[in-house]
């Protein structure tokens, strides 16, 4: 197998969908027995005992938008969904029918409100962690 540079991996990776994407990050995890998690993870899990989780609670700034169900307007939910990720009709489908899922991981706030709005509006049940 040719070894690729490390360009041509980020523009295979620039191909991949969000989904497709977490899956590679997932198997690659498993494979090397290594975990992928953010230098800031580590920095709060050194936070004081004293509180801890209720600091952690107050100060989280990325958020996962939980699809819970479709609703009744299912399709419109799908709309909603690949316009605000970049998924094919295909995996929007397959995503909604596989509620409950995330459907943006590790957000700001505001585009996370705006994504539950976005998706309450189209009819669909959503919830923010």
């Amino acid at each position: 197998m040719a070894k690729l540079s490390t360009d041509e991996l980020l523009e295979a990776f620039k191909e991949m969908t969000l989904i497709e994407l977490s899956e590679f990050v997932k198997q690659f995890e498993d494979t090397f027995n290594v975990t992928a998690a953010a230098p800031v993870a580590v920095a709060a899990a050194g936070a004081p005992a004293g509180g801890g989780e209720a600091a952690a609670e107050e100060e989280q700034d990325e958020f996962d938008v939980v699809l819970e169900s479709a609703g009744e307007k299912k399709i419109q939910v799908i709309k909603e969904v690949r316009s605000l990720t970049s998924l094919g009709l295909k995996e929007a489908k397959d995503l909604v029918d596989g509620a409950p899922k995330a459907v943006l991981e590790k957000v700001d706030k505001a585009a996370a409100e705006k994504a539950k709005e976005a998706l309450e509006g189209a009819g669909a049940t959503v919830t923010l962690k």
